[in-house]
């Protein structure tokens, strides 16, 4: 019977032991203690009031979530900065009346991170994403909001993805 609980207590060791170091949003340990995300500028040739600002923020949310690092406004051990590239709204498919059929809203952010921690993991890339949507729709006030909600949550989770969780 000691042999037995022996061998439970080691296969238990043994599996608390590799589960340590990781956690549900797919990091594993990020050396830092302290995240810096800087203003995202708008440099997109058609300009939308205030995408900046809010990119800025869901950037800051998702990391705030998903790490247990601080955010701070300077000095940090994470940096994001960069700014958004592309801002459009194009007709994607037509009606036999050759009337557009879909919108499509489409979003790039180019984005450098440095971590000055372990320089081998700085990059400068570029994200996009886009929502179809019906071109009779008027793309502006709540409807707008929830196509850039839409981008924005998968802008950010690649970019999370890309700088801390490596997938």
């Amino acid at each position: 019977m000691s042999k037995l609980k022996y061998i439970v207590f080691l296969l238990v060791a043994l599996t608390l032991n590799s589960c340590g170091p990781y956690n549900f949003t797919g990091t594993g340990p990020i050396d830092a203690k302290t995240v810096q995300v800087n203003y995202f500028q708008n440099n997109a040739p058609l300009i939308e009031p205030g995408i900046e600002r809010t990119f800025t923020i869901k950037l800051q949310e998702i990391l705030q979530n998903q790490t247990n690092l601080n955010l701070t406004n300077t000095g940090g051990d994470l940096l994001y900065e960069g700014e958004i590239t592309q801002y459009n709204i194009t007709p994607m498919t037509a009606t036999a009346d050759q009337k557009a059929a879909q919108s499509r809203l489409s979003l790039t952010v180019n984005v450098r991170f440095v971590n000055k921690n372990k320089e081998a993991d700085n990059f400068e890339k570029t994200f996009s994403f886009f929502v179809d949507f019906d071109a009779s729709e008027n793309p502006t006030g709540a409807r707008l909001n929830t196509l850039l909600d839409e981008i924005f949550t998968r802008i950010t989770q690649d970019i999370f993805n890309e700088s801390l969780a490596k997938w």
